[in-house]
């Protein structure tokens, strides 16, 4: 089960990459462009893969980097968990979380039941077919030259 509270933890490569990201997009398409101009000033390769970075995650065309870092701490739900300052509204929201987190642990366990139940019955039909064909008297053997089995 997971919870809107719990993180994934970060590789070393990630958390730097992030805390930059993070960094720059708190000084604004500035500070994006001034990295851009100092990665082509000290590694040509640099300068470019941020210039590319910037086109393809759209901060060369946004009006604000700031956007971004908002948007993208409400995608991982964590303006969901922030109070609100009613405390009324609070408990509704907390009993809500609870009850979709208990939906959600629930649905899981039902499709694990589902998965369970065709893989029985596909084994036991699997066993069906194995013991009409002994109960027939059909063996299957392996041709010598490796083509397809013969029935006897």
């Amino acid at each position: 089960m997971t919870s809107f509270t719990q993180t994934a933890p970060h590789t070393p490569v990630q958390g730097w990459f992030s805390r930059s990201e993070a960094w720059l997009d708190s000084k604004g398409k500035g500070a994006w462009i001034a990295a851009m101009v100092l990665g082509f000033v000290f590694f040509w390769p640099v300068g470019l893969a941020l210039l590319f970075y910037m086109i393809w995650s759209k901060r060369m065309f946004s009006k604000s980097c700031r956007s971004h870092k908002r948007k993208a701490w409400a995608h991982h739900g964590f303006s969901a968990m922030k109070p609100s300052g009613n405390s009324a509204f609070d408990a509704y929201k907390a009993d809500t979380l609870r009850r979709l987190e208990q939906e959600q642990h629930d649905f899981e366990a039902f499709l694990q039941r589902l998965r369970e139940a065709k893989d029985k019955a596909e084994f036991d039909e699997f066993m069906d077919e194995r013991a009409r064909a002994a109960a027939s008297g059909e063996d299957l053997e392996d041709d010598q030259d490796g083509g397809e089995p013969k029935r006897h």
